[in-house]
Formats: C-alpha cells, sequence, structure tokens
C-alpha cells in the first residue's frame, strides 16, 4: 500500500497548536519542513498541519467566525501578543523572550543540540529586530543557566546590533536572563 502525502511542495499551511504558517518548502522522509514568511523553516509531521486558502487570513481577523479550531487559535494568538509587559518604572514597556526551547519549538526532543542553538539564536535575532524596528526600549531573553554556551552565543549577537545590555533583575529572573537596551538613534526621533 503506498503512503500518500497529505501536502506537496508549495501547499499553504498552518500550524495546528502555533501561530505559524507559510509554505512547505520539503518534504523529507514524512518530515513537512515549513518556510514562514520570515524565512524560518520548522519541521512537522502531516498531522500537526492544515492547509489554508488566501482568503482564510483575511477571514481570521473576523470575531464573528464560527470556527471553534479557528476561534481558538485567535485567542492564542492575541494571548502571545500580550507577551510584553509594563515594567515598574511608568510608560516603560519590556519585551520578555523565553529562548528555553520547549517553548520555541513543540518538537524539540527530536533536536540535535547545534540545532537548538540555532533555534534560539534565530528567535532572539527575530526578536532583536522586532524591537529595533518598532522602537521597542527594552527586552529581557531568558535563556537559563546552563553550560553559558547560548548566554555567550547572545552577547556575540547583542554586539553587531546598537544595544547595551547587562544581566537582568536577579529577584525577576534568577540568573539565567539578560536586559538589553536599545540604543534610540536621537536624530530619528
Amino acid at each position: 500500500m503506498t503512503k500518500t502525502l497529505k501536502f506537496k511542495v508549495g501547499s499553504s499551511v498552518a500550524v495546528i497548536d502555533e501561530d505559524i504558517r507559510g509554505t512547505i518548502s520539503k518534504i523529507e522522509n514524512g518530515v513537512y519542513f515549513l518556510l514562514d514568511q520570515t524565512g524560518f523553516e520548522y519541521r512537522y509531521a502531516a498531522e500537526d498541519l492544515v492547509a489554508v486558502q488566501g482568503d482564510q487570513f483575511e477571514m481570521s481577523k473576523y470575531k464573528d467566525i464560527n470556527n471553534p479550531l479557528l476561534l481558538e487559535k485567535m485567542r492564542d494568538s492575541e494571548t502571545k501578543k500580550r507577551s510584553f509587559k509594563k515594567s515598574s518604572s511608568k510608560d516603560e514597556v519590556v519585551m520578555e523572550v523565553d529562548l528555553h526551547i520547549e517553548k520555541l519549538n513543540k518538537f524539540h526532543k527530536r533536536m540535535d543540540s547545534s540545532d537548538i542553538l540555532i533555534t534560539q539564536i534565530d528567535t532572539a535575532q527575530q526578536k532583536l529586530e522586532y524591537a529595533i524596528r518598532n522602537r521597542i526600549p527594552n527586552l529581557v531573553f531568558i535563556h537559563g543557566v546552563g553550560e553559558g554556551v547560548l548566554e555567550k552565543e547572545l552577547k556575540f549577537l547583542f554586539g553587531r546590533y546598537p544595544v547595551r545590555y547587562e544581566p537582568a533583575s536577579y529577584r525577576k529572573y534568577g540568573m539565567g536572563a539578560t536586559a538589553v537596551y536599545v540604543i534610540q538613534n536621537i536624530k530619528n526621533q
């Protein structure tokens, strides 16, 4: 009996349990490689994906949709948008980015250590660039203590951007977090 593939290369798909959409870039041994709009590639099994037509993206903007799966996905997306937290000082927004791999990829057990590190660094870079683009002045990257490999790679990454960094509040985050402050160019404000 021949196994038929659920999706083909070029199919538009969304991930069932995550707010990730894109197109299938390749298929290897039943693993579907999803390329999102930022150019990041994810790996999923067919049962974790759902086909998406172009107009479904537009439909998801409306709250009167009666599809329970789509409504749940919209609630999850709104929860992620609220991950920005107010800090103690007035009008100061802090964007928290948890880089623990179990927060970034539910299939992390299938990944080797280099894939995990690459995923974490790519996520950190995307979030940092997002913050700079959107003038979010303060970020906290939660990376954990471990052997310090991720922390060293993060410091190397931060050195390539107009930011300064320091250990985040020990009281709030413990030893495994780094606070990053975006240096805004006064001429552009």
